[in-house]
């Protein structure tokens, strides 16, 4: 019997134990797939929901900052603050039009163009070439990208897609030859609403927010936000606070988190993509700061932003010993106030414990892409990115294929050549007939430079560029330019006329 008992709560520990290092792993997930602007409202709610966590304000890395003053100081912070008005103000605006005519939707300015003006740097693209480059990054099939092009091109300046989908599927077989079906346009706009910014290629406000919401980390606020779009859209249309916070029953403290977070969504996706991309990298913070120096010396730091050092609450630690320093006199209340203590205090350190690894595998991810990447960051030549897949920087490092994903999706590093989403760093390899593998990236960058300098009274044809690119040291066949002509978003000889 007593054996019996003893491996019955051997089983038990090791099925907690194993329980409490999956959530602990989820949770790192998580967070790793953050940028930092993302992260750092995730600690904000996190601290928000566990009265445990709170801020290490005598730690004096956090207390001086010194080293990301360029991305903390005052005048971002007024720049963020007055986006988030405007942004206020729109999402406001467009909840009062809700019942108008899709011709008498209003076109929400974050900002006036003349006063962006000087904020402009870098090439001009337009909102939609920087869709069709993200269509460049997509596994589509020939047909697909046919149908993801014309999708792209029918959004309206706010970046949803207010054209019915048979009237879509019309155009692509009269116009396009394309023989389509309403409900396979869908499973490619499907693949559209995956695109940055969140709520990209909606066909309504409602879709549009809760494409973002669905963005957003696990959690009950999300919960909360979800349900309140899909549920009481009519009355959050309204601005019927009061009736929403009572129909889910929720606290003054609680009702207010819910509606601060609904009115920073954003209505007008397409305005968030700027009308150039110089105009839009001004919004992106860097997750990575890559210093290359004269002597080639190649380091990084983390961008850690304003987010502080977290540790568990003293008072609730002190809380916990007392509790447990007096078990033998304990009350039912008493052992629920040690048991939500405890909880808590858990659950901070998981948090805590979370952060740290973040950091380490921030770390490890982009020191073996520098290492991997070694030339570019010294010379900034697009055709010096060599072959290099996830699976590349998940041997070198030791980290799951899947953590490499998360962190290459959504991170920005900022280079002595720009500022550069990781997967910028990423391409597949092409083979050659005599076995050499070539970067698809730098294939693509040679067939680029070729057609910008050809004359464009008689533009090449692919033929032709096939046999400039065999003189260059890129001997692939004419198919496969033609590919990487129609990924680049050119259009054939004739029409570039």
């Amino acid at each position: 019997m007593i054996e019996k008992t003893s491996l019955i709560q051997e089983q038990k520990q090791e099925q907690k134990l194993t329980q409490s290092f999956s959530q602990q792993q989820l949770l790192h997930a998580q967070l790793v797939e953050l940028p930092i602007t993302q992260l750092l409202e995730r600690i904000n709610t996190e601290m928000n929901d566990n009265p445990a966590l709170e801020v290490e304000t005598d730690n004096p890395e956090y207390a001086e900052p010194a080293e990301y003053t360029d991305y903390t100081d005052a005048p971002e912070d007024y720049d963020a603050q007055r986006e988030r008005e405007d942004r206020q103000s729109a999402l406001d605006e467009a909840l009062a039009s809700i019942g108008r005519d899709d011709e008498d939707l209003p076109v929400y300015n974050h900002s006036n163009t003349e006063e962006r003006e000087d904020f402009i740097y870098g090439d001009y693209a337009s909102f939609y070439d920087q869709l069709k480059e993200q269509m460049g990054l997509a596994n589509l099939t020939d047909t697909e990208r046919d149908i993801m092009e014309y999708l792209i091109g029918s959004l309206d300046d706010d970046g949803l897609l207010r054209k019915p989908l048979d009237a879509i599927s019309d155009e692509l077989a009269i116009y396009h030859n394309v023989d389509t079906t309403p409900r396979q346009i869908e499973n490619v706009l499907r693949q559209l609403q995956h695109f940055d910014p969140a709520g990209i290629g909606a066909r309504s406000l409602q879709e549009c927010l809760l494409l973002q919401i669905e963005r957003r980390e696990d959690s009950r606020l999300k919960q909360l936000m979800r349900t309140v779009v899909s549920d009481y859209f009519e009355a959050f249309t309204k601005k019927h606070w009061d009736r929403i916070q009572a129909s889910l029953k929720l606290s003054d403290l609680q009702a207010r988190a819910l509606f601060g977070e609904l009115r920073r969504l954003n209505p007008k996706p397409g305005a968030a993509m700027g009308e150039v991309i110089g105009r839009s990298m001004q919004q992106i913070t860097p997750d990575f700061i890559v210093d290359t120096h004269d002597d080639g010396t190649i380091t990084f730091t983390l961008n850690q932003g304003e987010m502080p050092e977290l540790q568990v609450s003293q008072s609730f630690a002190d809380s916990m010993k007392e509790y447990q320093q007096n078990k033998e006199h304990m009350t039912r209340q008493t052992k629920e106030a040690l048991l939500y203590i405890k909880k808590k205090i858990e659950a901070a350190q998981s948090f805590i414990e979370a952060i740290r690894m973040r950091r380490r595998t921030l770390t490890l991810t982009m020191q073996a892409i520098i290492q991997l990447q070694r030339q570019f960051f010294l010379d900034g030549d697009e055709a010096s990115l060599r072959p290099m897949i996830l699976k590349d920087v998940a041997e070198l490092t030791g980290l799951d294929l899947s953590t490499i994903s998360r962190v290459s999706n959504s991170k920005y590093a900022q280079t002595r050549w720009g500022t550069f989403p990781l997967r910028h760093f990423f391409s597949d390899a092409y083979t050659t007939e005599q076995g050499e593998e070539l970067s698809t990236r730098e294939i693509k960058a040679a067939l680029h430079d070729i057609i910008e300098n050809e004359d464009k009274r008689r533009p090449l044809s692919d033929e032709l560029l096939t046999q400039m690119l065999s003189q260059r040291g890129y001997p692939i066949a004419r198919r496969t330019v033609a590919k990487y002509r129609e990924q680049l978003g050119i259009p054939v000889a004739r029409l570039r006329k």
